[in-house]
């Protein structure tokens, strides 16, 4: 918690909670029900939710807050029902294409439901709907010809360089480090002048750089990294982004206008990142892969990489594309609703 707050200096007070969650994951079906473990923890969550709601009703009768917002964490359950019985305002925000379960179970009693896309998914009253955004690093803005070569300044590569950047999410991803370490010969093989930037994520830098030496010779257009502060220097350095289909990674890409190749992660809870990833392709705004063709199918990879490094009109429709759903200055329009619906009716 110390740590927390130093790193933020605009936070004046941090408070840890008892919270639970409702383990549920897509693509085991009626599978997660009869595994006992999965059972206990739902169980002993169920508690633990008891507890932080009695935490929750406590802190905020102490602080006597304005109001309350929430990004939708299981996290949230206890602590919006809470403020909800001391008659404290609270605004969700859901960053996903779908809702997220516990913001089904709190939406009802919220004064406002924000939402970052305009999805059909997202079922709340229209009167209660305000579609703000995610909030993103305010570095991530739309990307011209001229700031792309400026970030490629900074990052030794010239203008004449094919750049492909691979981003598995903060964790980076197995699947994702797996399919692009067995085409990444062939694909260099193919592009003289391409230079790839792997973020593989930090616990997986040391025995993904065994395994790009086992397969290939030292090749120093092939450039690993474990996690990057900086993103927005190497996204809008590159040509061609292959990416999870998180929320927040969407935003910001699809702030700078990048073309993307999506592999959705199937196996989060509800979902969320295949809904998001179909709100791409309803749009035309980027090349959708299942895990499954990356994972059984080695070349699938490959050729939508092939296909898009090598068709400058293709890549330019996705871009423009992506570029129409993008939704900037979220951060401030968050801060403006909270603010206008607080019980104080402050202005930024």
């Amino acid at each position: 918690m110390s740590a927390l707050l130093k790193k933020n200096t605009d936070l004046d007070k941090v408070y840890l909670i008892y919270a639970g969650k409702f383990r549920r994951y897509h693509y085991e079906g009626l599978k997660q029900l009869l595994d006992f473990p999965t059972i206990l923890k739902n169980v002993r969550d169920t508690f633990l939710i008891l507890i932080g709601f009695l935490q929750a009703l406590f802190i905020i009768r102490k602080n006597n807050p304005d109001i309350l917002f929430t990004r939708g964490g299981y996290l949230s359950v206890p602590v919006a029902l809470a403020a909800k019985l001391n008659g404290v305002p609270y605004i969700t925000h859901d960053s996903d294409s779908i809702s997220s379960l516990t913001n089904k179970i709190i939406a009802p009693g919220a004064k406002v439901n924000a939402i970052s896309i305009d999805s059909k998914h997202h079922n709340y009253p229209k009167n209660k709907k305000v579609l703000v955004g995610v909030p993103v690093s305010s570095e991530f803005i739309h990307v011209t010809d001229e700031l792309k070569n400026e970030y490629r300044n900074s990052l030794g590569l010239s203008r004449e360089t094919k750049v492909l950047l691979v981003i598995g999410g903060g964790l980076g991803s197995v699947s994702i480090n797996q399919a692009v370490l067995r085409i990444a010969k062939p694909l260099l093989n193919s592009f003289e002048d391409l230079v790839i930037f792997h973020i593989v994520g930090i616990k997986n830098l040391q025995k993904m750089k065994k395994e790009y030496e086992g397969v290939m010779e030292h090749d120093n257009r092939i450039k690993l990294l474990d996690f990057v502060d900086d993103v927005y220097k190497y996204s809008g350095a590159a040509d061609v982004i292959v990416t999870r289909a998180g929320a927040t990674n969407l935003a910001e890409f699809s702030i700078q206008a990048k073309p993307c190749i999506i592999i959705p992660s199937p196996y989060l809870t509800g979902g969320h990142q295949l809904k998001n990833a179909e709100f791409i392709a309803e749009h035309d705004a980027g090349l959708i892969i299942q895990e499954d063709d990356i994972v059984q199918k080695s070349d699938v990879l490959l050729k939508s990489i092939m296909k898009l490094l090598n068709d400058d009109d293709l890549r330019l429709r996705l871009s423009k594309n992506i570029s129409k759903i993008a939704i900037s200055g979220a951060t401030r329009k968050l801060a403006e609703l909270i603010l206008s619906e607080s019980s104080g009716g402050h202005k930024i």
